[in-house]
C-alpha cells in the first residue's frame, strides 16, 4: 500500500541490516500502511507457517489499537507500528503476564541508545517521556497449527507535532528533544534491546523483575486504579509483585491488581 505525504522507504533491507541477526529476526517486513501489524501477524499465525521472530513494521496504521481495544492514529510516517512474533510454547505460564511489562524495558533501552533520552515505564505497558506517553505495548496470544504464539506490538511516536498527537498526554521523540529522528534506526535499537530482554524472560532471569521495578515510574506515586463497573481504588503504588501485578497501598492495606483487573491506572491529582 501507499500512503499520502512524503515518500516512505519500504525496503526491509536497512532494518534487517541494522538488526544484524537473521537467526533471531529471520523475516523483516516493512509496509507503508496496514490496518494493524498485530492483526497481520495474528492472521499469519492462524494460517500456519509464520516464523517465530518475524518483524512487521508499518509507518501508518488505519486500525491501530491498544489494550482494551483503545484506538489511536497518527499522521503517516510520524510513528512506527512494530509487531514481532514470539514463541510461547516453552515458557512457564507464570512468566506470561510479564511479557508485555518487560517489553517496555527493551523500548526504554533502545530509545536511550538511539537518542540519548531516558524514558521510564508506566505500569502495565506504557513508556513515558517527561510524564507523557511515548509508546504503548500490546501482547496478544494467538493459537495456530504450530502451537501458541504471542504477537508483541509497539506503537512508538517518532516525529509528531503537538497538534498531531492523539491525546494531550502523549509526546513524541521529536517533541522530547531528539534531533533528526531516524525511525528505522530507533526501531532497530528497540528490537535489538528487546531480543536481549526476551532471552532473559524465557530463561526466568530473576533480576528482570528488579530491573523493571527500577525503571517503573509508577512506583512511589499516588495513583487511582479505575476498575470495571466504575469502582476505584486510590492509594500509593508500592510494588510490582512476582506475578506482574501492581501493588497499591489503599488505606494502609496492600492490594494487588493484575493487568486484566484494571481499566486505567492514573496519577492521583490534587
Amino acid at each position: 500500500m501507499t500512503v499520502p505525504g512524503e515518500p516512505i522507504d519500504l525496503d526491509p533491507g536497512p532494518l534487517a541490516e541494522l538488526l544484524a541477526d537473521p537467526v533471531r529476526w529471520p523475516v523483516v517486513q516493512v509496509v507503508g500502511s496496514t490496518g494493524s501489524t498485530n492483526a497481520d501477524l495474528a492472521a499469519a499465525v492462524r494460517a500456519g507457517g509464520a516464523r517465530v521472530g518475524t518483524v512487521r513494521l508499518a509507518w501508518y496504521q488505519t486500525s491501530g489499537r491498544g489494550r482494551l481495544d483503545r484506538r489511536w492514529e497518527a499522521p503517516p510516517g510520524s510513528m512506527a507500528a512494530v509487531s514481532v512474533l514470539v514463541d510461547a510454547t516453552a515458557v512457564a505460564p507464570d512468566r506470561l503476564p510479564w511479557l508485555s511489562l518487560v517489553t517496555g524495558l527493551g523500548v526504554v533501552a533502545g530509545v536511550g541508545a538511539a537518542t540519548g533520552l531516558r524514558p521510564e515505564l508506566k505500569w502495565p505497558n506504557d513508556v513515558l517521556l517527561d510524564g507523557r506517553k511515548l509508546c504503548g505495548i500490546l501482547a496478544e496470544r494467538v493459537d495456530g497449527p504450530e502451537g501458541a504464539r504471542v504477537v508483541l506490538g509497539l506503537g512508538l511516536n517518532l516525529t509528531q507535532r503537538a497538534e498531531e498527537l492523539p491525546v494531550p498526554t502523549a509526546t513524541s521523540l521529536a517533541l522530547a528533544g531528539a534531533r533528526d529522528v531516524d525511525g528505522t534506526a530507533v526501531v532497530a535499537a528497540c528490537l535489538r534491546a528487546l531480543g536481549s530482554v526476551l532471552d532473559r524472560w524465557r530463561t526466568g532471569d530473576p533480576t528482570l523483575v528488579g530491573d523493571y521495578r527500577a525503571r517503573c515510574g509508577t512506583l512511589g506515586r499516588d495513583v487511582v486504579v479505575h476498575l470495571p463497573g466504575g469502582d476505584r481504588a486510590t492509594g500509593r503504588a508500592v510494588d510490582v509483585d512476582a506475578n506482574g501485578r501492581v501493588v497499591v497501598r489503599v488505606g494502609g492495606v496492600d492490594r494487588a491488581f493484575a493487568v486484566g483487573d484494571v481499566v486505567h491506572l492514573r496519577p492521583r491529582s490534587g
